[in-house]
C-alpha cells in the first residue's frame, strides 16, 4: 500500500467514524427498555416466590422447592446456568482468535449424559443425598467432605465476581456507563431475587432468561452470517483463516487439541453438572430418579444446541472481519470485547436489537450467580453455621438470605480485580485446574473404588491440589518469562477497503507498521499455541489439561495409599455408596440387595411400603 493511499484510506476511515460510526456503536431507548423489562422480570418472579409464594418458609422449600420441582423447567434451568457471561462472551472469541477447536469441549457432553444418568445420579438419588458432600462423609469421613466444601467455596470465591464483571463489561461496552456502576445494579437485582425467592426463584428466572438467551444465541447466527455474505462465504473464510484446522497431535503442550478438548470437557461437564452442588441441588430436587433422567437428557440436547450456536458465533465473526480485524485497527483492545462489538455492528441498525443481546449476557451471567449463590448459602449454613448454632428453620432462613447478600457485596468488590484479567476464559481454567480435578476424582474414586479409604482420599486431595498449584505456579512464570507465549491465529487489515469496512482503519496509523526480521537471529525457544520447539516440561502443559491432571494424581496416590494404610475391616459400607455397575462384583448379603434398586424404577403400576432405616421412615416403590 503507497504512503498517498494509505493516507487516503486514514482520511475517509476518521470521515466515516465521525459520521456513521455513532449510528453504528448506539444503545437507544428501546435498548434500555428491553434490558430494564428482563431486570424487572426477574426482580418479580424473586418478589413472588419470597411474599406471595403459598409454599412454606423451610430450608427444604429454600433449597430444594419441596422436591416438587418439574424436570422441563429444572433441565432449562440447568442450561442456563451453564451459559454463564463468559461463556457468551469470551467462547466467541476463543473461536474467533484461536479456531473451532472449542467444539470438541462442546461435544464430549454427549459422552458425559451416560455417565451422569447411569454412574453418579443414581447413587445420590439411592442415598437420598441432598447435599453432594454428604455423600463424601457417608462414603469416607467428615474430614473428606471438608476439604471439598472448602474448595466449593474457594471456587465461588474466585468465579463469582467473573460471572457479574463479564456483562457489565458488554454494558459498558456499549453504553458508556462505569463498569462497576453497572457490577452494582445488575449484583443487586441477582441478590435480591435470589435472597427472597430461594431455589423456585433461581429455577424459574433461568426460565425466562434461558428463552432470551436462546433467541439472542440464534439471532446473532442468522444476522451475522447475512452480514458476513452467506454460509458459504462464512465457511470459505474461516477455512482460509485457519480456524477449521483441527488439530489431533498428541501434544500436551498445544493449547486446545482434539484430546485436550474431549478429555477436559468430559471431566469438566461431569464435575460441573453431576458433582457441584449448585447442579446437583436442583437435580436431587426432582421427585424421582425417572423424572432426573428426563431432565439430564433435555438438557445436555440443548445445552448442546445453544453452545454449537455460541461456538459458531465466533467464526462468523471472524468471517465477517476476515482481513480487517477490530483488534488490529486498535477499536477493540482485547478478544473479551469482540462479542458487544460484533453485535453493535450487525445489530446496531435494528431498534430494541442490541438491549436484547446485552439482555442476554446478563441473563447467562444471573443465572449462574443465583444458582451458585443459592447452593453456596445452603453449603455454608449446613455445614459451617448449622453445627454452631441452635437449628431453627427461621435462623436457617436467615442465615441463608445474609450469606447470599454478603457474597453478592463480596461480587461488587471483586469486579475491580476481575478488571485486569486479560483473557477471562483462560484464567478462570486455570484458577480452577488447582482444585478441580481433586474434586472430580475423589468423588469418582468413591464410587468407583470400593477399597478406597478415607486416608487415601484426605491424603490424595491434598496431594493433588499441591502439585497442580505448583504445576501451575510454574507454569504462570514460563509465562511471564515468555517462555510460553499463545500468539493467536492472524489476521489482517488488507481487505477492509475491499470488504468495504473503512472504519475499521480507525487505528491503522498506530498499527500498520513494519518490522524487519534480523536474519542472524538465534531463533527464540518458545511454546506457542500451536506447538513448541522447546525440550519438554510439565509446567508447559496447556491449561486445559490441568483438571485431568488433577483427577489422574487423585488416583495415583489415593488407591495405592489405601492398601498401604488400610482402613477398619469392621467399617463395612453400604453397597449403595457405590455405582451401580460397581455393586454388581461386590459380594453382598441378600438383605444388602433387599430394596437396592427400586428408588431407580420407573413409577408406573407401584405399590408403596415403608422401610425402617435408622429409626426413620423411608418410602420405597415397587413393581
Amino acid at each position: 500500500m503507497s504512503g498517498t493511499t494509505a493516507t487516503t484510506i486514514l482520511s475517509e476511515a476518521v470521515t466515516s467514524t465521525e459520521t456513521s460510526g455513532e449510528d453504528v456503536l448506539t444503545f437507544g431507548l428501546i435498548d434500555y427498555v428491553v434490558f430494564t423489562l428482563m431486570l424487572s422480570c426477574s426482580a418479580g418472579i424473586g418478589v413472588y416466590f419470597g411474599f406471595f409464594s403459598k409454599a412454606k418458609n423451610t430450608t427444604d422449600e429454600y433449597l430444594r422447592g419441596g422436591k416438587k420441582m418439574k424436570p422441563i423447567p429444572i433441565a432449562i434451568s440447568l442450561i442456563s446456568s451453564q451459559l454463564s457471561g463468559v461463556a457468551i462472551m469470551s467462547i466467541p472469541a476463543e473461536n474467533y482468535t484461536y479456531g473451532f477447536n472449542f467444539i470438541f469441549i462442546v461435544l464430549s457432553m454427549i459422552a458425559v449424559l451416560p455417565i451422569l444418568i447411569f454412574v453418579i445420579v443414581p447413587v445420590f438419588y439411592d442415598n437420598n443425598v441432598t447435599n453432594c458432600y454428604e455423600y463424601l462423609e457417608m462414603r469416607f469421613n467428615k474430614t473428606t467432605r471438608q476439604l471439598i466444601t472448602g474448595t466449593f467455596i474457594m471456587n465461588q470465591f474466585l468465579m463469582l465476581p467473573v460471572f457479574m464483571f463479564v456483562p457489565s463489561l458488554a454494558f459498558s461496552q456499549v453504553t458508556g456507563f462505569n463498569i462497576h456502576l453497572i457490577n452494582t445494579v445488575v449484583s443487586s437485582v441477582c441478590v435480591f431475587y435470589t435472597m427472597l425467592g430461594g431455589i423456585k426463584a433461581v429455577v424459574w428466572t433461568d426460565v425466562i432468561q434461558a428463552g432470551v438467551m436462546l433467541f439472542s444465541v440464534v439471532l446473532v447466527g442468522i444476522l451475522g452470517t447475512q452480514r458476513s455474505g452467506g454460509l458459504g462465504i462464512v465457511l470459505d473464510y474461516a477455512s482460509e483463516g485457519g480456524r477449521f484446522n483441527f488439530d489431533f497431535r498428541m501434544d500436551p503442550r498445544i493449547r486446545l487439541s482434539f484430546w485436550s478438548g474431549i478429555s477436559s470437557g468430559l471431566l469438566m461437564w461431569t464435575g460441573k453438572i453431576g458433582l457441584d452442588q449448585c447442579c446437583v441441588q436442583r437435580i436431587v430436587s426432582l421427585p424421582s430418579y425417572a423424572k432426573a433422567k428426563k431432565c439430564l437428557t433435555v438438557s445436555t440436547i440443548g445445552f448442546i444446541i445453544i453452545m454449537f450456536f455460541n461456538c459458531f458465533a465466533g467464526i462468523i465473526m471472524f468471517a465477517r472481519y476476515f482481513g480487517c480485524d477490530p483488534m488490529k485497527a486498535g477499536l477493540v483492545s482485547k478478544p473479551d470485547k469482540m462479542m458487544p462489538f460484533f453485535i453493535q455492528d450487525i445489530m446496531g441498525n435494528l431498534m430494541g436489537m442490541p438491549g436484547v443481546f446485552i439482555s442476554c449476557v446478563f441473563s447467562a451471567s444471573l443465572s449462574s450467580l443465583s444458582a451458585n449463590l443459592n447452593s453456596l448459602a445452603g453449603v455454608v449454613y449446613f455445614d459451617y453455621i448449622k453445627p454452631r448454632i441452635r437449628h431453627t428453620e427461621a435462623r436457617a432462613n436467615a442465615s441463608m438470605k445474609l450469606v447470599v447478600a454478603a457474597m453478592g457485596a463480596y461480587c461488587i468488590v471483586g469486579g475491580f480485580i476481575v478488571e485486569n484479567f486479560s483473557s477471562i476464559l483462560q484464567t478462570m481454567w486455570t484458577v480452577t485446574g488447582i482444585n478441580y480435578g481433586a474434586v472430580v476424582g475423589i468423588f469418582l474414586l468413591g464410587m468407583f473404588v470400593p477399597r478406597c479409604n478415607s486416608k487415601g482420599a484426605v491424603s490424595g486431595i491434598i496431594f493433588s491440589v499441591l502439585v497442580m498449584l505448583w504445576i501451575i505456579v510454574n507454569g504462570q512464570m514460563n509465562f511471564k518469562s515468555g517462555l510460553v507465549k499463545y500468539e493467536i491465529l492472524p489476521n489482517g487489515l488488507d481487505q477492509c477497503e475491499a470488504r468495504d469496512l473503512h472504519w475499521n482503519l480507525d487505528g491503522i496509523s498506530t498499527t500498520n507498521s513494519t518490522i524487519i526480521a534480523d536474519p542472524t537471529a538465534i531463533p527464540v525457544e518458545r511454546t506457542t499455541a500451536f506447538g513448541s520447539n522447546r525440550s519438554f516440561s510439565i509446567y508447559d502443559i496447556s491449561f486445559y489439561w490441568y483438571k485431568v491432571l488433577g483427577a489422574i494424581l487423585v488416583f495415583l496416590w489415593a488407591v495405592p495409599m489405601s492398601y498401604i494404610c488400610p482402613s477398619d475391616k469392621a467399617n463395612k459400607k453400604d453397597p449403595k455408596l457405590f455405582s451401580p455397575f460397581v455393586r454388581k462384583f461386590l459380594n453382598m448379603n441378600p438383605t444388602e440387595l433387599e430394596f437396592e434398586e427400586l428408588p431407580q424404577k420407573d413409577p408406573d403400576h407401584k405399590i408403596e411400603i415403608t422401610e425402617k432405616v435408622n429409626g426413620a421412615n423411608h418410602d420405597l416403590i415397587v413393581q
